[in-house]
């Protein structure tokens, strides 16, 4: 697997490059640019990831992103920030990038999340898309919280209607919801997700 982490702080850079210091991780390549990092995916070939800082210089919003995906010829490029907000986020998602990252991830989280978006996943911590209690559109409910607790003790759907004294049906919909919030393909991912996130 070949990685390239785009940041503007040395510091940052290489901090996260030694977090991706992994055992299936082939290569990391670090530059401090948009420009150098569409030139490095240009001249040394697409990256199986590429992580974008949001403020990088050259990165005009998600101009950058645009820019990168293309030179990357559609290969996953997900973005990096320390401080943009969940409408960043949210935007970055709708505009093609394989995930979020927020620069306060783990070390362990962070080599995690970069297999799944290197895989073709979609990558973004729970946690910090629920930062925004005005938006319900785009948390998870205090309902569906509880089943995704119920998915990750491994009870099946009639299970969590009894614990919840909701009707199954009712949970088939719930568990329909924030699969599509978290971006959970079945129930293990759902849980893996919830898991890596720290919420039960």
């Amino acid at each position: 697997m070949r990685i390239l982490v785009a940041d503007d702080h040395d510091l940052v850079r290489e901090t996260i490059a030694a977090f991706l210091d992994g055992s299936d991780i082939e290569e990391v390549q670090t530059v401090a640019t948009l420009e150098e990092a569409v030139n490095a995916a240009r001249t040394s070939g697409t990256f199986d990831l590429v992580l974008l800082d949001y403020n990088m210089p050259g990165m005009n919003g998600l101009e950058g992103l645009a820019r990168m995906r293309d030179a990357n010829e559609g290969r996953p490029v997900a973005i990096l920030s320390g401080s943009a907000s969940r409408d960043v986020a949210d935007a970055a998602l709708k505009s093609g990038a394989q995930g979020f990252i927020p620069k306060t991830l783990s070390a362990r989280s962070l080599l995690t999340a970069a297999r799944f978006m290197a895989a073709g996943e979609i990558y973004a911590p729970i946690e910090f898309m629920q930062k925004n209690p005005d938006d319900a559109g785009g948390m998870l409910t205090r309902r569906e919280l509880e089943v995704l607790r119920g998915i990750c003790d491994g009870k099946a759907n009639k299970e969590i209607a009894r614990d919840l004294d909701i009707r199954e049906p009712t949970v088939k919909l719930h568990v329909k919801s924030l699969y599509r919030k978290i971006n959970a393909s079945n129930r293990t991912h759902a849980a893996m997700i919830a898991k890596e996130a720290g919420l039960f």
